[in-house]
């Protein structure tokens, strides 16, 4: 059984539908630890599940380094299989990804390359993109710039403002992000140090709230799939 750790910001959306799709999908992995670098609503909840936590305030210490040495060493001691990033607003060290090295996964609310950094939504409206989505990638030493795991693409509708685009691609993250976790257990999905590999495309799945308009297009090279 994999042991997870989520990394978290704020609420933790993302951390919820994961810990979801572990539960109703009966997904052969467990979350050891849910840590947050801020007081955050997220850590509550997880808590209320039984999920051990950790708070380590980046503020309560007097460097990056210094608070980086602490959630290495917090890391370490459960021995997480993988690090999934849920909305954890923070730009890792080379010393934490050599450490972990390609363990941590991120999601990332844009289509990269393109707008990687904040304010994607903000930035994909002003630069009128009629695509638009999240990407799920492996995290290395270049900022939201690892191998590519899988998309999901929406359109930008003429409506759309950048917080109605935000709360559209923020729907397709929670069926994304699960989707991939579950590809990493049931072994459709590998990844060897920084190395993509697909064994297969996911199967295709039922959606809750058939309202919600999603299309999730993983990121399948020919060449990927062995």
């Amino acid at each position: 059984m994999s042991k997870i750790a989520i990394l978290i910001s704020g609420r933790g959306s993302n951390m919820t539908a994961l810990l979801n799709a572990i539960k109703t999908k009966n997904l052969d992995c467990h979350v050891v630890c849910v840590i947050a670098n801020k007081k955050s609503q997220g850590l509550e909840f997880a808590a209320k599940r039984n999920i051990p936590t950790r708070l380590i305030e980046r503020n309560k210490f007097d460097s990056k380094e210094t608070h980086e040495i602490k959630l290495i060493d917090v890391l370490l001691s459960y021995q997480p299989d993988w690090i999934l990033l849920a909305g954890y607003m923070a730009i890792l060290s080379p010393k934490i990804i050599e450490v972990f090295g390609g363990k941590i996964i991120n999601i990332h609310p844009s289509l990269l390359p393109k707008f990687k950094g904040l304010d994607t939504h903000r930035r994909a409206m002003e630069a009128k993109e009629n695509k638009h989505g999240t990407t799920i990638h492996i995290v290395t030493n270049e900022l939201d710039g690892g191998p590519i795991i899988a998309q999901s693409e929406i359109n930008v509708l003429p409506s759309d403002t950048s917080e109605t685009l935000r709360h559209r691609v923020l729907e397709e993250e929670h069926i994304l992000y699960p989707l991939v976790l579950e590809a990493l257990t049931k072994k459709y999905l590998e990844i060897k140090s920084f190395k993509v590999i697909w064994h297969q495309a996911p199967p295709m799945f039922e959606l809750e709230n058939k309202a919600i308009e999603v299309s999730v297009k993983p990121f399948l090279k020919i060449k990927n799939i062995v």
